[in-house]
């Protein structure tokens, strides 16, 4: 059995793994994050996923997740491979972000 929600659609059709196939995941793993540890696309079953996933559909951006944040997903869920952030990327936005002024949310309301 494979992960297929935390896949990227090379893998999916073609079983191709590589750095980016990592970075998709990566985002997928922030979008677990930002909703307490729901399980990616939770309301479907796996062929559901399968679809979702091929035709270029992606994960919604969590209530509590700031817009930098899932724009830095979406960078992760780039359809073609050599289009998503590399390793690079990430770490100096994720540090940008550790950086910048906090914003607080209101997760209660």
């Amino acid at each position: 059995m494979l992960p297929i929600r935390w896949m990227p659609p090379e893998s999916i059709m073609y079983r191709k793994f590589t750095t980016e196939s990592d970075v998709w995941s990566l985002g997928v793993v922030l979008w677990e994050i930002f909703t307490y540890g729901k399980q990616p696309w939770y309301q479907l079953s796996n062929n559901e996923v399968i679809e979702c996933i091929t035709q270029g559909r992606v994960l919604q951006r969590p209530r509590t997740c700031l817009k930098e944040v899932y724009d830095l997903m979406l960078g992760c869920w780039q359809r073609e491979p050599h289009m998503r952030l590399n390793i690079k990327e990430i770490h100096c936005l994720l540090l940008n972000l550790a950086k910048a002024s906090p914003v607080y949310l209101d997760i209660l309301g």
